[in-house]
């Protein structure tokens, strides 16, 4: 397809593939948004030139066939927009901010990187043992709840515990989400510390082979205690019922929860709900299981003959669903790559668009926006010529909320911070 085919798209655009390289071509000559992408990686960084936190950030760009570039680099939105023009890269990964600009890596006896957000990524094939709906790279709005369960327990840490502000969660485009914490303390963070912070996530382990994938102990973390007051609502809503993943809704289900209490008990309920679990609801069932659980006191287990429940195991069960799978590689290094927002996903098509975290269980991965539909509503355009290309699609909504919600806010705080600076040390030399 020639370049004026790309800047009038014909009637052809409405059907065929979802990604292909004319698609490419058009998404990146007249809808990716360089300057807001530009204006986020450059953090308000007033250093000029190749000295800038922009130019000395790493771009990988995987190109057809899996041809794999690393160290790509730029100064402005015009250069990038030159070199995304250029390779038509079917995958963007962004990476750290070097000590120098990352295409000169080679003439640099310490190349190191500098900073980098703090990221996370959540994969919904890591809850493959748990989602009965879908398996693998599939993603329906049923599944899609365990995303909502980890971008609220996650959201709400990360604010309320670690004090960060600047905060955006991305779709990947496919089958999970990203999230990107922004403040420059999470950008100055060592690996030690990142790592840290990951194992403060790390509730949920083992196999589909184990019944159960957690060991907590008491009292429990007020941060657990909050997660469960999220999470357990969308249990109930989500998990337990044969409209969400059946958790409680058929015998072949439930026996496998059953064997995570103690054999006894677990026993005595599988027989009598075998006979009569058609009586009692899911919820029912599970308000039942709840009442069963007893808190033990101090050497309370060395007296006990009866076997009980213990008041942690509803506590497990909830999180063994719901608790967030964070891939702890991506995080723990400042150097990993991760793929870029407003990136398009070549397997479907579909564009990495950011999303509201309040909102995140009305979000609907199987509607986001793909290239040919984007290619599709500029041709369907008929207002006025002079409208931005951008406004003429529906990706005009995800660009415009990631500036009003996320980029904006941002750059008013490193204003804020910069003015404080200011007068603090015009107060030190008592220049008032």
């Amino acid at each position: 397809m020639s370049a004026m085919d790309l800047d009038q798209p014909g009637a052809g655009w409405a059907s065929g593939p979802q990604f292909d390289p004319d698609l490419l071509r058009l998404y990146y000559a007249r809808l990716f948004p360089y300057d807001q992408w530009c204006k986020w990686m450059a953090y308000n960084s007033d250093e000029p030139g190749t000295g800038s936190q922009l130019a000395r950030r790493e771009l990988s760009l995987t190109l057809a066939d899996d041809v794999y570039i690393r160290y790509q680099c730029f100064t402005n939105a015009k250069e990038m927009k030159s070199l995304m023009t250029k390779r038509q890269p079917h995958k963007i990964d962004i990476g750290a901010v070097f000590n120098c600009v990352p295409r000169d890596h080679l003439s640099v006896k310490n190349f190191r990187p500098e900073s980098r957000e703090l990221v996370f990524d959540i994969d919904l094939s890591d809850y493959d043992d748990v989602r009965t709906c879908c398996q693998g790279a599939t993603v329906c709005k049923k599944c899609w709840q365990y995303m909502t369960c980890a971008v609220k327990v996650c959201e709400s840490a990360l604010r309320e515990d670690f004090g960060f502000e600047h905060i955006v969660w991305i779709y990947s485009g496919r089958r999970g989400v990203h999230c990107w914490v922004c403040d420059e303390t999470a950008r100055e963070l060592t690996n030690d510390a990142r790592l840290a912070i990951i194992k403060y996530f790390s509730v949920v382990s083992g196999n589909e082979n184990q019944a159960k994938k957690t060991q907590l102990s008491s009292p429990l973390h007020p941060s657990l205690e909050r997660a469960y007051r999220l999470l357990e609502p969308l249990f109930v809503e989500h998990v337990i019922g044969a409209n969400g993943q059946g958790l409680l809704a058929s015998p072949e289900r439930w026996e496998t929860l059953l064997k995570t209490l103690p054999e006894e008990i677990g026993g005595q309920i599988s027989k009598h709900w075998s006979k009569n679990g058609s009586d009692t609801s899911p919820l029912e069932k599970w308000e039942a299981l709840k009442g069963l659980c007893v808190s033990e006191k101090p050497n309370q287990a060395k007296k006990q003959k009866r076997a009980t429940v213990p008041e942690l195991w509803k506590y497990e069960t909830v999180f063994s669903q719901c608790y967030p799978r964070l891939d702890e590689n991506v995080s723990k290094h400042r150097n990993h790559l991760l793929k870029s927002p407003f990136a398009a996903h070549p397997k479907t098509g579909r564009v990495c668009v950011p999303f509201d975290a309040r909102q995140v269980a009305s979000f609907d991965p199987t509607t986001v926006v793909t290239l040919r539909q984007l290619a599709y509503e500029l041709d369907q355009h008929s207002g006025e010529d002079d409208v931005p290309d951008l406004d003429k699609t529906s990706l005009a909504h995800s660009v415009r909320f990631f500036e009003r919600d996320f980029l904006h806010p941002m750059m008013k705080s490193w204003a804020r911070s910069r003015r404080d600076d200011a007068e603090y040390a015009a107060a030190l030399k008592g220049d008032f």
